[in-house]
Protein backbone atom coordinates (compact mmCIF):
# COMPACT_ATOMS: atom_id res chain seq x y z
CA UNK A 1 0.00 0.00 0.00
CA UNK A 2 1.53 3.36 -0.72
CA UNK A 3 -0.22 6.59 0.11
CA UNK A 4 0.82 9.55 -2.11
CA UNK A 5 0.29 13.44 -1.17
CA UNK A 6 0.67 16.11 -3.69
CA UNK A 7 1.86 19.68 -2.68
CA UNK A 8 3.29 23.25 -4.47
CA UNK A 9 -0.07 24.01 -6.74
CA UNK A 10 -1.23 27.40 -6.66
CA UNK A 11 -1.72 30.42 -8.88
CA UNK A 12 0.82 31.85 -11.01
CA UNK A 13 1.17 34.42 -14.36
CA UNK A 14 1.58 32.91 -17.11
CA UNK A 15 5.22 32.39 -18.42
CA UNK A 16 5.87 31.82 -14.42
CA UNK A 17 7.30 28.86 -12.36
CA UNK A 18 6.50 25.93 -10.04
CA UNK A 19 7.47 23.15 -8.34
CA UNK A 20 5.20 20.27 -7.05
CA UNK A 21 6.37 17.61 -4.78
CA UNK A 22 4.47 13.98 -4.21
CA UNK A 23 5.72 12.48 -0.84
CA UNK A 24 5.20 8.64 -0.73
CA UNK A 25 4.26 6.78 2.58
CA UNK A 26 6.12 3.30 2.89
CA UNK A 27 9.36 1.81 2.86
CA UNK A 28 9.48 0.89 -1.23
CA UNK A 29 9.04 4.13 -2.68
CA UNK A 30 11.78 2.79 -4.95
CA UNK A 31 9.87 -0.38 -6.68
CA UNK A 32 6.94 2.29 -8.06
CA UNK A 33 7.09 4.01 -11.28
CA UNK A 34 6.06 7.58 -10.86
CA UNK A 35 3.54 9.32 -13.03
CA UNK A 36 2.00 12.91 -13.17
CA UNK A 37 -1.40 13.36 -14.80
CA UNK A 38 -4.08 16.24 -15.09
CA UNK A 39 -7.51 17.07 -15.03
CA UNK A 40 -8.88 20.44 -16.61
CA UNK A 41 -12.42 21.16 -15.58
CA UNK A 42 -14.67 19.69 -18.33
CA UNK A 43 -11.56 17.99 -19.84
CA UNK A 44 -10.82 14.09 -19.51
CA UNK A 45 -7.37 13.21 -17.31
CA UNK A 46 -4.18 13.62 -19.68
CA UNK A 47 -1.00 12.16 -19.05
CA UNK A 48 2.08 14.76 -18.12
CA UNK A 49 5.20 12.95 -17.41
CA UNK A 50 6.47 9.66 -16.15
CA UNK A 51 9.95 8.70 -14.43
CA UNK A 52 11.17 5.27 -13.82
CA UNK A 53 11.61 3.63 -11.05
CA UNK A 54 15.40 4.47 -11.10
CA UNK A 55 14.91 7.57 -12.34
CA UNK A 56 17.06 6.89 -15.48
CA UNK A 57 14.17 6.87 -17.95
CA UNK A 58 11.51 9.67 -18.30
CA UNK A 59 8.58 10.79 -20.89
CA UNK A 60 6.35 13.61 -21.45
CA UNK A 61 3.42 14.58 -23.33
CA UNK A 62 4.14 16.57 -26.30
CA UNK A 63 2.57 19.37 -24.22
CA UNK A 64 4.73 20.17 -21.63
CA UNK A 65 7.75 18.76 -23.51
CA UNK A 66 10.63 21.38 -23.27
CA UNK A 67 9.01 22.94 -20.25
CA UNK A 68 8.64 20.73 -17.50
CA UNK A 69 10.84 18.08 -15.89
CA UNK A 70 9.73 15.24 -13.56
CA UNK A 71 12.82 14.22 -11.06
CA UNK A 72 12.76 11.86 -8.18
CA UNK A 73 14.60 11.31 -4.60
CA UNK A 74 14.31 8.17 -3.84
CA UNK A 75 15.72 8.90 -0.33
CA UNK A 76 13.21 10.79 0.32
CA UNK A 77 10.24 9.18 -0.66
CA UNK A 78 9.49 12.10 -3.17
CA UNK A 79 8.71 12.37 -7.00
CA UNK A 80 8.88 16.67 -8.16
CA UNK A 81 7.26 18.32 -11.35
CA UNK A 82 9.09 21.00 -11.90
CA UNK A 83 7.15 23.27 -14.43
CA UNK A 84 8.77 26.69 -16.26
CA UNK A 85 7.21 28.72 -18.99
CA UNK A 86 3.39 27.81 -17.75
CA UNK A 87 1.11 28.84 -20.09
CA UNK A 88 -3.04 29.61 -19.34
CA UNK A 89 -3.65 26.10 -20.84
CA UNK A 90 -1.85 24.17 -17.76
CA UNK A 91 -4.63 25.39 -15.75
CA UNK A 92 -5.63 22.06 -14.14
CA UNK A 93 -5.85 19.60 -10.70
CA UNK A 94 -2.33 17.64 -11.14
CA UNK A 95 -1.99 14.12 -9.77
CA UNK A 96 0.38 12.09 -8.83
CA UNK A 97 0.73 8.35 -9.47
CA UNK A 98 2.18 5.28 -8.48
CA UNK A 99 2.64 1.62 -10.44
CA UNK A 100 4.25 -1.53 -8.91
CA UNK A 101 5.73 -2.15 -12.48
CA UNK A 102 9.09 -2.29 -14.33
CA UNK A 103 6.76 -1.96 -18.11
CA UNK A 104 6.30 2.26 -18.38
CA UNK A 105 2.85 3.29 -19.59
CA UNK A 106 1.09 6.73 -20.22
CA UNK A 107 -2.44 5.02 -19.41
CA UNK A 108 -4.13 6.26 -15.90
CA UNK A 109 -5.72 3.15 -15.18
CA UNK A 110 -2.16 0.89 -15.37
CA UNK A 111 -1.32 2.65 -12.29
CA UNK A 112 -2.57 1.52 -9.00
CA UNK A 113 -2.20 4.63 -6.27
CA UNK A 114 -3.29 8.06 -6.74
CA UNK A 115 -2.84 11.03 -4.67
CA UNK A 116 -5.73 13.54 -3.84
CA UNK A 117 -4.30 16.47 -6.88
CA UNK A 118 -3.18 20.12 -6.08
CA UNK A 119 -4.55 22.75 -8.28
CA UNK A 120 -2.45 24.94 -10.57
CA UNK A 121 -3.78 27.85 -11.89
CA UNK A 122 -2.13 30.11 -14.42
CA UNK A 123 -3.73 33.25 -14.89
CA UNK A 124 -2.71 35.12 -18.43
Amino acid sequence: QVQLVESGGGLVQAGGSLRLSCAASGRTFSSYAMAWFRQAPGKEREFVALISRSGGTTYYADSVKGRFTISRDNAKNTVYLQMNSLKPEDTAVYYCAARSSTILTRRGYDYDYWGQGTQVTVSS
